[in-house]
């Protein structure tokens, strides 16, 4: 059974999210997928299968080391690489992944050499008060932007967005994983995505970092799915000024794997569109053992 192994988000190798594609032409069950997932032990690994549905669309599934995801930013847009280079082999613009979150449209642009998917319609839920917030991320409540609502947003999967002042908040921040999970006691830990609108690049827009350690992911390079919630956040929350956000966002700068991706979203009529892009590089490739 083939794999690939592909950087996300990426400008060069060994930079950006790294990710496993297992081309799965013949039935795995759930428990041997998550332990290839556990073996390669990256933020999530994908298995696609080989053959389209009738709609076109391409079947796959997403593990982290823990547990399976309805939708992940950086294994869509991988994985779909890996489709139409490595399965397809076709000049093709574009196609659909079924994951279980729902159809998520994946674009290519063959003259920046990046992929876009577009992003499901966003849910707004719960605002969290910054004290306890700002406990946990060992930071000072006043590194908390509080013009902005700490909130829960979701484009599939929910993550607890949070804005800071500056870069100097955002590098000294550290999960401190027992107040998390006291924080979070009786309920789904969430990953936690926090942003500020100073860069260590200037031609970006916004620093991130996102912490999943309850995923055992303590800390993520590329998130696409929580910038896909970000760039909802930055249009309904007039972040920049408008309904309307077309950026380039910085991450993993922090652990040595620098990430850049590109938002493209609008809030008109209530409805959300969104965007997510960045490019895609082949690492690697081989055979599991099974």
């Amino acid at each position: 059974m083939k794999y690939f192994i592909v950087d996300v988000f990426c400008r060069e190798k060994y930079a950006g999210n790294q990710l496993a594609v297992v081309i799965q032409d013949k039935p795995l069950t759930d428990t041997l997928m998550q332990n290839i997932a556990s073996e390669f032990h990256f933020s999530e690994t994908a298995f696609v299968n080989p053959e389209k549905n009738k709609d076109g669309s391409w079947n796959v599934r997403i593990f982290t080391p823990k547990n399976e995801v309805p939708f992940a930013g950086h294994p869509t847009l991988g994985t779909s690489w890996v489709i139409r280079n490595e399965i397809d082999k076709s000049p093709r613009k574009d196609l659909t992944l079924c994951v279980k979150a729902g159809l998520i449209p994946v674009a290519f642009d063959d003259e920046s050499s990046a992929l876009w998917m577009k992003q499901l319609e966003p849910v707004f839920s719960t605002v969290h008060e910054g004290v306890p917030i700002a406990d946990f991320l060992s930071i000072n409540t006043d590194d908390i932007d509080s013009r902005f609502p700490v909130q829960e947003v979701s484009t599939g999967i929910n993550f607890l967005l949070v804005p800071l002042k500056n870069l100097a908040a955002v590098q000294k921040a550290s999960l401190n994983f027992q107040h998390y999970l006291n924080y979070f006691a009786g309920s789904e830990p969430l990953p936690v995505f926090l942003f500020c609108p100073e860069t260590y690049e200037k031609a970006n827009s916004i620093n991130c970092r996102m912490f999943a350690e309850f995923f055992d992911i303590p800390e993520d390079p590329a998130t696409g799915s929580a910038n896909g919630c970000l760039a909802a956040y930055i249009v309904k929350h007039k972040y920049f000024g408008s309904h309307k956000t077309d950026i380039t966002v910085e991450q993993g700068y922090e652990i040595d794997r620098k990430s850049i991706l590109h938002l493209k979203a609008n809030l008109e009529n209530g409805l959300y569109n969104i965007e997510v892009g960045g490019s895609v590089i082949k690492t690697a490739q081989g055979e599991l053992c099974l």
